[in-house]
């Protein structure tokens, strides 16, 4: 039988451990909030000093309480994703605008900066416009122009109620297009080129005619240099869609090229997504697909075609294309301006590559 001072002992130990398990998350909250203030105190005068010695560059500042009022107090969503949340809104003059409020997160310094310095820049129809921004505290917006038509991925990849395609075939060639000469500008028509490294079809959006605009520049990496060679800390953009080289060096040096890969991939993706029988043929489904694509192109091209010789053509233009673009090597892959000679030009006067990715 324990003795009274054991027992003792006992309840004081139960007792200290009872106020820990209640103290201790308090405590480890409160210490995060003091250590992420300090970070912010100490990240926003390096983000003021990028602002204030580039101020002729970029587009208006605005204040939080102007974003507020621009977007009725946040009242319309458009979407949301890792970034953060972005909002539909106007400005005094009518005209209609999208407000992405970035998260506070470790990351969102680099993002707000690559954002502002690389859209700041450009001037193309393929390529949204920034129309300002805002710096205040740990609130941090861009704004843009509104989008009516959204995402590629809300029209390439679904049906109508009737099982049609939202996009025609013609249309869907002539978004590949601009999508690659926007990349073209990007990776030789800016005084500084720009890598995006996160082209989807999430990050390409479309106005109230369909010209496609590409857009989230958070991950992208400015070139001085014409070679558009970079040095990145480690893997960026989304799986299914970053090229080889970005993961191991043994692929090549990380450069435009990597942009071109992923053009590749969602231009193979936007093929394949026109062909529901691809989703239920199992020969398909349990293999990658460009390889698959490869091996049966021609097969694939006379049952998108049906009765339409011009559809064929814009297919299988489409297919070689995306080819060429996701080879393994990054010195066997054409430039953006080669892949928009291809889009352009006869298809007669295209070869397939002499091999494909495999998965």
């Amino acid at each position: 039988m324990p003795s009274p001072l054991q027992i003792v002992c006992a309840d004081i130990i139960a007792s200290t451990l009872s106020i820990l398990a209640i103290c201790l998350p308090s405590a480890c909250l409160l210490g995060y909030k003091v250590y992420r203030s300090r970070k912010r105190s100490k990240e926003t005068p390096r983000i003021e000093s990028f602002l204030q010695k580039n101020a002729g560059v970029y587009p208006k500042r605005y204040t939080y309480a102007q974003v507020k009022k621009m977007t009725g107090t946040f009242a319309e969503k458009l979407g949301q994703g890792g970034f953060g949340v972005v909002y539909r809104g106007g400005l005094s003059s009518g005209r209609q605008i999208a407000v992405k409020m970035l998260k506070n997160s470790k990351s969102d310094v680099e993002e707000f900066i690559n954002e502002v310095a690389s859209i700041s820049t450009t001037s193309h129809v393929n390529v949204v416009t920034l129309l300002g921004f805002c710096f205040e505290g740990s609130k941090r917006a861009l704004i843009y122009d509104y989008m009516p038509n959204g995402s590629l991925e809300r029209y390439a990849f679904k049906h109508s109620s009737k099982g049609e395609h939202i996009l025609s075939w013609e249309k869907l060639f002539d978004i590949a297009v601009g999508i690659a000469r926007g990349l073209e500008y990007l990776h030789r028509g800016c005084n500084t080129r720009i890598v995006h490294f996160d082209i989807k079809p999430h990050n390409i959006l479309l106005d109230q005619d369909f010209c496609p605009k590409i857009s989230d520049f958070g991950m992208a990496k400015l070139c001085q240099n014409k070679e558009s060679v970079v040095s990145i800390g480690g893997a960026r953009g989304t799986i299914g869609y970053i090229a080889p080289e970005v993961y191991s060096k043994q692929f090549g040096a990380v450069s435009s090229k990597s942009d071109v890969y992923s053009y590749g991939m969602m231009v193979l993706e936007m093929v394949g997504a026109r062909d529901k029988r691809i989703n239920a043929n199992s020969e398909c489904s349990s293999q990658y697909f460009p390889q698959w694509i490869y091996e049966n192109l021609d097969e694939y091209c006379f049952g998108a075609s049906e009765i339409n010789g011009e559809i064929k053509e814009i297919a299988r233009k489409m297919i070689v294309v995306g080819l060429w673009c996701i080879q393994l090597s990054a010195s066997n892959r054409p430039t953006m301006t080669r892949v928009v000679e291809m889009l352009e030009g006869s298809t007669g006067s295209l070869e397939l590559p002499p091999q494909v990715l495999l998965s």
